[in-house]
Formats: C-alpha cells, sequence, structure tokens
C-alpha cells in the first residue's frame, strides 16, 4: 500500500481524509470488471464534486459468516483486495466486520446508522443487484429513498455483461474450477493469481531435478487441479514458470498445494512472498506409473510452459 491510500478497519467514524468521501459499497471479491464499473462510477462522482472516493466493504465473506467457518472460495483474500482496490484509483477503503450485530441490522439502520452517522457519506454508488440489512431486505431502489430522505446522492451501475451473462465473482469462481482461465481473466479484466510464502514441501522435484516454489492456498481454493503455465513475480522481477496444483496422486495423494517450477532459477527463496499469476491451463493432473514416467511429463510441461513465456508480449 502507499502512504496515501488509507485503510480502516472498523473505524469508529470515517477517517478525517474520508469524511465526507463517495462511497462505492459492496464485496468486491476479485475486483473484476463488473466492480470496476461501480469503482469508476464513484471515482468520477467524487472528483466533480471535489470529494475523496473510498469502499465500504466487509470482512468476512457473509457466507462465510453465515456458514460459521470459511466456505467462499476467495478471488482476493483482503490484503489482494485492497491492493486491487487501490490500483482503481480510489483513495481508500473501510472494511466493517461482518459479525452478528451488523448482520442484525435491518436496512434503514444500515443506512442510519453506518453509512450516515459513523462514515457521513455524501453519495454511494451500489450494483444493480446490490442488496444489504437483515434477510437481504435492501435494494438500490430502498437506498435511492433513504438517500433523499437523509440527503446523500445514490447511484446504480449498470451490469456489464459477457456473452449475456452479468459478469460476477461467482461466475468467475465457476470458470476457475473448471480450469477456463480464459473465462475467468476476461471477466476479471486481468488474469487470475495468487500470492503467498513459499513453504518447505518434500523435496521430491528438488530431487527429480525441478526444484519448486511451494504456496499452500487456501482450504477454499477450488482452482481445478492440473498443470498451468505460470509467471512468477518475485519483488520487481518476473519469470516464466510452470506450476502443478493439486494432490500429488503418482506421490502421495496429500493436500492440495501449489507446486511451482521456475524457469532458469537457482535462488533460495524459502520464507519470501512471491505471487503467481496463470497464463494458461496445460493439462490435467494425472497419476503416473512411476517417477521416470512423471520426469519425463514433468519435461513436456517445462517445454510447454517455456513456449508460453516467450511468446508472452
Amino acid at each position: 500500500m502507499t502512504a496515501s491510500f488509507i485503510v480502516a478497519v472498523d473505524p469508529a467514524a470515517a477517517p478525517p481524509a474520508l469524511r465526507g468521501a463517495v462511497y462505492a459499497v459492496g464485496n468486491f471479491d476479485g475486483v473484476h470488471r463488473g466492480h470496476r464499473a461501480v469503482l469508476g462510477l464513484a471515482a468520477s462522482r467524487a472528483r466533480e464534486a471535489g470529494r475523496p472516493s473510498a469502499v465500504l466493504t466487509f470482512e468476512p465473506h457473509p457466507a462465510d459468516y453465515f456458514a460459521g467457518k470459511p466456505v467462499v472460495f476467495r478471488l482476493t483474500p483482503f490484503e489482494e483486495k485492497a491492493a486491487a482496490l487501490r490500483d482503481c484509483g480510489v483513495d481508500g477503503v473501510v472494511s466493517l466486520s461482518f459479525d452478528a450485530k451488523l448482520a442484525g441490522l435491518s436496512a434503514q439502520a444500515f443506512v442510519e446508522e453506518m453509512l450516515v452517522a459513523r462514515l457521513g457519506v455524501s453519495a454511494v454508488v451500489v450494483g444493480a443487484d446490490f442488496h444489504f440489512g437483515k434477510g437481504r431486505s435492501g435494494s438500490p431502489d430502498f437506498l435511492r429513498r433513504a438517500g433523499e430522505q437523509h440527503g446523500f446522492r445514490v447511484i446504480v451501475a449498470d451490469k456489464v455483461e459477457e456473452q449475456g451473462e452479468a459478469v460476477s465473482s461467482s461466475l468467475i469462481r465457476r470458470a476457475l474450477e473448471r480450469g477456463d482461465l480464459a473465462g475467468a481473466e476476461t471477466m476479471l479484466g486481468r488474469r487470475y493469481r495468487v500470492s503467498g510464502e513459499v513453504i518447505g514441501g518434500q523435496r521430491l522435484g528438488r530431487t527429480l531435478g525441478v526444484p519448486t516454489a511451494n504456496i499452500a492456498l487456501a482450504p477454499t481454493n477450488r482452482l481445478a487441479f492440473g498443470v498451468y503455465a505460470v509467471n512468477v513475480r518475485l519483488g520487481e522481477r518476473v519469470h516464466g514458470g510452470v506450476a502443478s496444483f493439486g494432490v500429488r496422486p503418482t506421490v502421495d495423494n496429500g493436500r492440495p498445494l501449489l507446486e511451482t517450477y521456475i524457469l532458469d532459477f537457482a535462488e533460495d527463496i524459502y520464507g519470501r512472498q512471491i505471487v503467481v499469476e496463470f497464463t494458461a491451463y496445460l493439462r490435467t493432473e494425472l497419476k503416473f506409473d512411476g517417477l521416470d514416467a512423471l520426469k519425463a511429463a514433468m519435461a513436456k510441461d517445462i517445454a510447454d510452459a517455456r513456449l508460453v513465456w516467450e511468446r508472452q508480449p
């Protein structure tokens, strides 16, 4: 995050720099093209009014709260979501804890207690399918009427559609679950990526001559098991690579792990944070008849991933 970008978690009142801001309101998981239409309207309205722009979002995801455990395949955990929101040009993000108190607020109480008393919004921008309040009783039309009552403007963004369907986080999740990277990228407006700390593994890759940087993804990540061509971001550097996500059926059928071989790279990066950006789905995860067959398949995977890397702009 940059010093000028504000991240406020459960503030008692709006941060001074965000007082009277124009707020885009929603979960914004993935910060996809539909979300960016909402964010763009908030930023443009704020510029016109000479006010700051901000995002109001909620953690954990409401579905996780009601389930009592993580169940949502998150496209962007909070830190990644905040970074993506910053890149969209808003001045800050306010995140409210989605707990029993917030879940129990009526739509009217949410407007009065959160938007008006707590944040002092000057305008609110939402998507066409936005609902809020206990039982999802609040709609964009309800919000418009409440805005007229309390003196803030409400702007509803049009849906962004792809092949006749509104772009949504759920559609993107389903695309990733079937390995459709191109479909997910079209809706996201960028390539799907994950990040994490490089952890130790069984070091089997090193034994086979292909040492890997391993990341344990969230248990709710339902990316299709398989082998992918990837870009690996390590600080300011970007490298090509090939990544396998799955349970390693030839070896141990263990917990899902993302194992990434970085092309032409020999540094020790255990404990470092990396970003893995998925560029192409190469094949499904397979069980081979022994390590020699696995090694031969890995050599082909590396060659295929190198071709993808070399053909990128």
